[in-house]
C-alpha cells in the first residue's frame, strides 16, 4: 500500500516520533497506519507519546553569546533529577546554540532548523530525547540579540538565566559591568529597567496606593486631599528606586545606583556603556505545576475506587 508526506507527516503527530523512523514504519507497513503505530511501539519510538501528556515545569535556564551574539532559551523537563542530569544540560545547550546558528522567529521555527552534530532537525532530535531521557521535554521559548555587546549569566545551575545588551563606546572590555549588571537582575527580578519604562497608568495606581495609606493613618487622614497626592507624587522616587533596575541600589555597593555603577565602571576603563535591553527566565515561572494524588493514580490504575 502506497503512503504519502501527508501520512508521514500524519503518524509523526500521533506518535510524536521523527519524520524518518514515521517513514520507515509505513514502509515497513506498506503504507498500513496503525499497524506503523504498533511497529514504533514495539521498538520503543512511541514511548514519547505517553511523556508528551505530563507536566514539565522543571528543567533549565541557559544563556550563552557566542562572537555578537547572545541568546536566552528555556527548556523544561518534568523532574529537577533530570533538570541535573548532563544528557539533558547538553541538550539545553544544543538549542542554544540553534538560536545562535539559525536565528529562528519563533519556537516553531526553531523545531524544524538542524539540530548541531546531527543530520536531524530539532524535532527530529526531539522524541529520541524524551525516550533516552525519559521525560517529557518541551522548548518553551527564547531570546537573540545580535546588536550592540551582550553578556550572559546562568543563575544556580540554570534555575535562572540573563542575557544583558549594552551600548559600549571606546576601546573597553564591559564583560563585568554585564556580570554585574545581570546578576542584579537575578537577584531582584525589577519590574522595569528604568524609570522612563513605568507607564502613567502604574503610576497613577502607585499614587493611589500612597494616598490611600495616608487616609488609614491618623496623623494624615485629615491632611487636604490635594497635599496627600503631592505628598505621594514626592515619594515615587521610592518606587522607582525599589522597582527599576537602573535607579535601585546596586547589590555589591548600596551607596550608588545602578546606573552610577556602570557609569563609574565604564569611565574607569576609559569608555562608556550605556544599558540597552535583557531579557531573565526563571524556569518554570507561569507553569502550573500538578499536584500528585498518589493515591488516586494508584487507585485509578486498579480500577478501583478510593
Amino acid at each position: 500500500m502506497a503512503f504519502t508526506a501527508a501520512d508521514v507527516k500524519t503518524l509523526r503527530e500521533r506518535t510524536n516520533v521523527g519524520m524518518m523512523d514515521c517513514k520507515k514504519a509505513l514502509t515497513e507497513c506498506d503504507g498500513d497506519m496503525e499497524k506503523a503505530i504498533e511497529w514504533l511501539r514495539e521498538k520503543g519510538l512511541a514511548k514519547a507519546i505517553k511523556k508528551s501528556g505530563r507536566i514539565a515545569a522543571e528543567g533549565m535556564a541557559y544563556a550563552t553569546v557566542q562572537g555578537p551574539v547572545g541568546a536566552v532559551v528555556e527548556v523544561n523537563c518534568e523532574t529537577d533529577f533530570c533538570a541535573k542530569s548532563a544528557p539533558f544540560v547538553e541538550f539545553v545547550k544544543g538549542i542554544a546554540q540553534v538560536v545562535v546558528d539559525s536565528n529562528p522567529a519563533d519556537v516553531d521555527a526553531l523545531k524544524k532548523c538542524p539540530f548541531p552534530g546531527t543530520a536531524l532537525t530539532v524535532e527530529g532530535v526531539l522524541p529520541e530525547k524524551v525516550m533516552s531521557i525519559g521525560e517529557n521535554l518541551q522548548i518553551r521559548r527564547f531570546v537573540r540579540f545580535d546588536t550592540d555587546t551582550s553578556v550572559a549569566y546562568v543563575h544556580a545551575g540554570g534555575k535562572i538565566g540573563v542575557l544583558v545588551n549594552l551600548a559600549v563606546e571606546g576601546d573597553i572590555d564591559a564583560t563585568q559591568i554585564g556580570k554585574d549588571v545581570a546578576m542584579q537582575i537575578a537577584a531582584l527580578n525589577p519590574r522595569f529597567w528604568d524609570k522612563s519604562d513605568v507607564t502613567e497608568a502604574v503610576l497613577d495606581e502607585e499614587k493611589k496606593i500612597l494616598v490611600a495609606q495616608m487616609d488609614a493613618d491618623p496623623k494624615m487622614a485629615s491632611k487636604p486631599a490635594q497635599v496627600k497626592e503631592k505628598i505621594a507624587a514626592g515619594k515615587l522616587n521610592k518606587f522607582y528606586e525599589e522597582n527599576c533596575l537602573l535607579q535601585q541600589a546596586f547589590v555589591k555597593d548600596g551607596s550608588v545606583s545602578v546606573e552610577q555603577y556602570m557609569n563609574a565602571a565604564a569611565k574607569a576603563l576609559g569608555g562608556k556603556v550605556r544599558f540597552v535591553k535583557a531579557v531573565r527566565f526563571e524556569k518554570g515561572e507561569g507553569i502550573e505545576k500538578k499536584v500528585e494524588d498518589f493515591a488516586a493514580e494508584v487507585a485509578a490504575q486498579m480500577n478501583i475506587k478510593k
